[in-house]
């Protein structure tokens, strides 16, 4: 298992570039959106630029490196060597949670230096915490497209645009540009239960009996994702 993380830490370092692409998006987001903080408030901006963010790891980072590799053959090459097959994803996923920490973290200072936006510490490990639930979501998400789908390219290709509606429709379905029906539809997607959770997590004192539903149903989306990834998914992409 030492192994497995020192190799993945090591090639997400070198991949280091496209890490740091899907690491600008919250954070211009967050800086843009910087004259909403006085009208929808600081929780829901960072809520929101995290969600963005923990979206772009699970469907534009993991899901494209696992097809990636699989094409090439690397976890027929390492299933033949003396480790488990459980441990190879768990290294991988280790890597993907360690970039949901600094995602988190780079948010929460843009948040601070920015748009002068403070928390609580309780707020703060919350919201560690919830990044980390709502990371899952995402992560199962990205484990069930490249179980569907066994060519990289596609992958790649549906993991974009499955990012692009989840952004975009969740984005302003929540903001009530696309009316009420797709609004209420967005509050619980994906999208809509992770920002809840993030969002109530900043603020303690608010955590109430939606941002739980939001808890319950983000956890059960994980599961299900989760389920069927593992179910479909392929070591070999010519199966």
């Amino acid at each position: 298992m030492n192994s497995l993380l020192r190799a993945d830490f090591t090639t997400q370092w070198r991949n280091r570039k496209s890490f740091i692409l899907i690491l600008i998006v919250p954070v211009i987001i967050l800086i843009s959106w910087k004259g909403l903080v006085d009208k929808l408030g600081g929780a829901f901006v960072l809520g929101s630029c995290i969600t963005v963010g923990l979206t772009a790891i699970g469907l534009m980072g993991y899901s494209n490196s696992v097809a990636r590799d699989r094409e090439k053959g690397i976890f027929q090459r390492l299933r033949v060597a003396p480790v488990a097959p459980w441990s190879i994803m768990v290294s991988r996923l280790c890597v993907q949670m360690a970039m949901i920490l600094l995602l988190t973290t780079a948010v929460f200072l843009g948040g601070y230096y920015f748009d002068q936006i403070v928390l609580t510490p309780k707020g703060y490990f919350l919201g560690y915490i919830s990044a980390f639930i709502g990371g899952t979501v995402y992560l199962g998400l990205g484990q069930m497209v490249v179980g569907l789908i066994k060519n990289a390219e596609t992958v790649h290709s549906t993991s974009r645009l499955i990012y692009f509606i989840f952004i975009m429709v969740g984005m302003f379905g929540e903001l009530g540009v696309l009316g009420k029906q797709i609004g209420d539809l967005v509050k619980w997607s994906p999208y809509g239960t992770v920002k809840h959770i993030l969002a109530s997590s900043f603020q303690p004192g608010g955590w109430d009996q939606a941002a739980f539903m939001s808890l319950l149903v983000t956890v059960g989306y994980a599961v299900v994702f989760s389920t069927l990834g593992i179910r479909w998914f392929r070591w070999n992409a010519s199966k």
